[in-house]
């Protein structure tokens, strides 16, 4: 995904928010908003937000976990297992 594609000026934003909105809704593609020819935000679609927030939150776990072993900090899963 190119962010190039869809980069509108603030004022076209301003102008065409609910056809923007629902372009969003439609091709999943957000919008990066300029003001005086500078990128300043990101606009997208509010499922597609979420979901990446989640997919954030899932690496987020990994590199944890990639850390606690690169620093032996792991348990065996018999470790885990209580003997009776």
């Amino acid at each position: 995904m190119k962010l190039s594609e869809q980069v509108k000026p603030i004022s076209y934003i301003k102008a065409h928010a609910p056809e923007i909105i629902r372009a969003l809704a439609d091709n999943r593609q957000p919008v990066v908003i300029t003001l005086h020819g500078e990128a300043k935000a990101v606009l997208q679609d509010g499922t597609q937000y979420e979901e990446t927030q989640e997919t954030l939150a899932l690496l987020k776990i990994l590199a944890i976990a990639s850390q606690q072993v690169a620093e032996h900090k792991v348990r065996t899963a018999a470790e885990y297992v209580v003997a009776d």
